[in-house]
């Protein structure tokens, strides 16, 4: 990876027109950055994705896989949501110089670029971005459980990914909720009432 260093309230320009897309997993936030990537022929980034080709640089490895190489049950067993609120925070903001770098890379990209993660969170982004963002949380359990069996985010069985499908949902959520107020980001329950306002900000 090319060396990015920033101060820490520094922010930098794109050419053309930015937006991030951050919620709890199963919100639909990728599905979102794709329909408005087609709708503008803009660009759709999914730092998730990158986040996991970090695995094989030492400064992030431990981070990465925080999640896979814990017994999850024990995790969620042993911390409490505050504890997992935290613990979502320290991940976030480990791997926020490479998510970071990643960004910058499309600064001379003149088309729209979208990029989207669970660990962009609010924070971070009003910190050293400086285009616009939106926050998705999610519209019921139920959804946010259906989705999370038909693509599961850690657990291998029913139950843990009923357990994660209630962290998402009954702590995450109102955590994220909480971030994106606080920092004048808009917050939607599902990627079909974010879309106008967010074809919108890349208007």
């Amino acid at each position: 990876m090319v060396g990015f260093a920033m101060t820490h309230n520094e922010k930098f320009a794109h050419l053309g027109k930015r937006l991030f897309i951050t919620g709890i997993p199963t919100a639909g936030k990728s599905y979102l950055a794709q329909q408005l990537a087609s709708e503008v022929n803009g660009i759709a980034v999914c730092l998730d994705d990158f986040r996991s080709a970090l695995v094989v640089d030492e400064r992030y490895r431990k981070w990465v896989n925080f999640y896979s190489d814990q017994d999850e049950a024990a995790y969620y067993a042993a911390h409490g949501p505050e504890e997992r609120w935290r613990d979502l925070i320290a991940q976030s903001e480990a791997l926020w110089p490479a998510l970071l770098e990643k960004i910058s890379s499309y600064q001379k990209e003149k088309a729209s670029v979208i990029f989207e993660s669970v660990n962009l969170l609010p924070h971070l982004a009003h910190r050293n971005l400086d285009f616009p963002g939106i926050v998705i949380i999610g519209s019921s359990y139920e959804v946010v459980f259906g989705r999370n069996q038909k693509t599961p985010r850690w657990g291998a069985t029913a139950e843990l990914q009923e357990l994660e499908a209630r962290e998402f949902f009954y702590d995450e959520r109102p955590r994220y909720k909480t971030e994106a107020e606080r920092y004048r980001y808009p917050v939607f329950e599902t990627p079909e009432d974010a879309f106008l306002r967010a074809r919108g900000f890349l208007k």
